[in-house]
């Protein structure tokens, strides 16, 4: 696993961050969204999948706003979405809704996967990632 910075990981998948210091999303020119989630929501799904499963509650700040607005969309228009991991030590820390941009953290660009929202309630939300058949 290769462990690189946020700015880094989104540009695998031709993704400019917003704001480096806080943004978690970003659309590629093909239309994608890209998020960065936390290793730790990650749950087994149906079928070999894997669930990212979250509260938007959990956290604020400019950064939610804009995930907020983005998963949206992905939501509604269907939207391919690409995956970066981001780990950490201090999972306690982000769980509380304490700022994150503080705690040490390496970033993956899960190419081999490719998702959609598959829920989204105003606050929870599902992300399902499958192996990319072009892998």
């Amino acid at each position: 696993m290769a462990h690189l910075g946020i700015k880094q990981a989104f540009a695998i998948y031709g993704a400019a961050l917003r704001n480096v210091q806080w943004s978690v999303s970003a659309w590629t020119p093909d239309g994608s969204l890209v998020v960065s989630l936390w290793a730790h929501h990650c749950r087994k799904g149906p079928d070999g999948t894997v669930d990212y499963v979250d509260s938007l509650a959990r956290w604020g700040g400019p950064g939610n706003t804009e995930f907020r607005r983005n998963i949206a969309e992905a939501f509604a228009q269907r939207s391919q979405v690409r995956l970066v991991v981001a780990s950490t030590v201090e999972t306690l820390h982000v769980q509380s809704g304490a700022d994150a941009s503080k705690v040490k953290k390496d970033f993956d660009a899960r190419t081999s996967l490719v998702g959609e929202v598959m829920e989204l309630d105003g606050d929870r939300y599902v992300i399902r990632f499958s192996r990319s058949s072009s892998v």
